[in-house]
This record gives C-alpha cells, structure tokens and sequence, in this order.
C-alpha cells in the first residue's frame, strides 16, 4: 500500500462510510482497479481507516455524548444486537460473498428499493423528527434491517436509514441515527481487524495507515455536515438513481471483460 493508493482509499472511505451508497463496495472496486492485492494487510487497512470515520461522528456530535442521552445509546446498543450476533455466526460465510458481481448487484437491489421507499413516502406522516425520540421498538427493528448490510454493497448506512424510515422516521432523524450507529458497529469491526492483523503492519505500512486514517477522517467530517444540509432539501431519489448506474456499469464492465 503506498501513500497515493492510501490517500486514494482515505478519500473513497471519508465520502461513502455515512452515505447509502456501500463504503465498502466501493473499497472493493477501487481496490481492484488501483491493482491492489487482496492481502490480510490490505484488507485490514481499509477496515483500520474506518476508525476515522467514527471519530469524524465524534466530532460532529460532541454534544450527545453525555449522561442526559444516555437512553439514545441504550437504543442504539439494541440496534446493533442484530447484526453484531448475526455477523458472528456468519463471518466466515459473509467473507466469500466480497466479490464485485455480489456488490454490482446488491448496488442496483438498493438503488431500487430507495426508488420505491420515496415514491410512497411522505415526511409530513413521521412520528419522529428527532434522533433523541427514536423509541426502543424503532430501534430494534433498524437494527434488524442493518443485517442486510452484511451483504457486500448493500451499505450499511443504506440499510439503517430505509429500515428507520420505515420505522416513521423523517430523513434527518434516519440519517442521524445511522451516524452514531455506525460507532459500534465501526468500532467492533475496526478493533477487531487491528488486533488480529497489527503485527502485519511494517513501518511503512503505517505511514501509509496513517495518511489514510487522516485522510478518511477530515473527508468524513465534512461529509456528515454536508449530507445533513442535503437532506434539509433534497429526497434519497438520486443517490437510489446512482447506486443503480454504477451497479449496471459494475456488472457491464465485468460482463464484456
């Protein structure tokens, strides 16, 4: 990994951790194009730097960290109970799906539903416009619908935000609540890799991770901000429009080569 690749894949990380549009699909395909070898180092790295991310949601929600939320992150501890149980027992199966057809397909799958979720949804009818109201039953029943996320390319941030909408959520409040869902699930992926993997690392592997984690961190936190401001405005509709092109451009590429 040198530092343009590592500067390349921090910007990649920063932009699609916290959109629904699958960081870690876009890993995948980056890495491949970039010639990247699919190594426990390389795979580590591009997990590693997903710490950046949860320190850019640090950042941005400073103020929810504190003893008066403590309720909001009881419920986000049961959202993550579903994919943290299922991800376990099926870890060794979710690796053999990392492949780029799996995510070509998974990329037009979530393209669609975001497609159907805004035609029939209506933000007027949402119970909760807070991400300090969500209750505990919406909770779980995000955390269910994150379990999708485990599919290469479906993403994570996609997958917890349909479910929240579902759930009577309006768009920002979906979208909040996804940030600070990706702590956990961020921080039990990232810990995990590090401890496994950190006696991969040579020195120059870790100036590489550490270009990366800067450069995924300072990407990420702006990107927070400017979603939030999007979805003041703007519907899921042309991020469902991009998950679907690049899906086909995906699938075509692999088809005619």
């Amino acid at each position: 990994m040198d530092i343009i690749n590592a500067i390349i894949l921090g910007i990649i990380e920063g932009i699609t951790e916290f959109l629904p549009i699958s960081s870690t699909g876009h890993l995948i395909v980056a890495s491949k194009w970039l010639g990247i070898e699919s190594t426990d180092t390389n795979l580590a790295f591009e997990v590693i730097i997903q710490l950046a991310a949860i320190l850019a949601v640090l950042a941005n929600y400073k103020d929810k960290f504190s003893p008066k939320h403590f309720n909001l992150w009881v419920k986000v501890a049961i959202a993550f109970i579903p994919l943290g149980i299922i991800g376990f027992i099926f870890s060794d199966v979710i690796k053999t799906l990392f492949s780029v057809p799996v995510v070509g397909v998974m990329f037009i799958v979530g393209g669609v539903i975001f497609l159907l979720l805004e035609r029939s949804y209506k933000e007027t009818h949402c119970t909760t416009t807070d991400v300090t109201q969500v209750t505990y039953k919406q909770a779980l029943w995000i955390g269910v619908a994150q379990v999708f996320a485990l599919i290469p390319g479906t993403s994570r941030a996609g997958s917890s935000i349909v479910g929240a909408m579902l759930c009577g959520l309006n768009r920002k409040a979906s979208a909040e609540f996804s940030f600070l869902l990706g702590l956990p699930v961020l921080a039990a992926a990232s810990g995990y890799d590090l401890l496994k993997h950190y006696q991969l690392f040579s020195l120059d592997d870790l100036t590489a991770l550490a270009v990366g984690f800067l450069t995924s961190f300072i990407v990420a936190y702006f990107t927070i901000k400017l979603f939030i401001r999007f979805l003041e405005n703007f519907t899921f509709v042309s991020f469902g429009l991009y998950r679907i092109v690049f899906g086909v451009i995906l699938l075509t590429n692999l088809n005619s080569g």
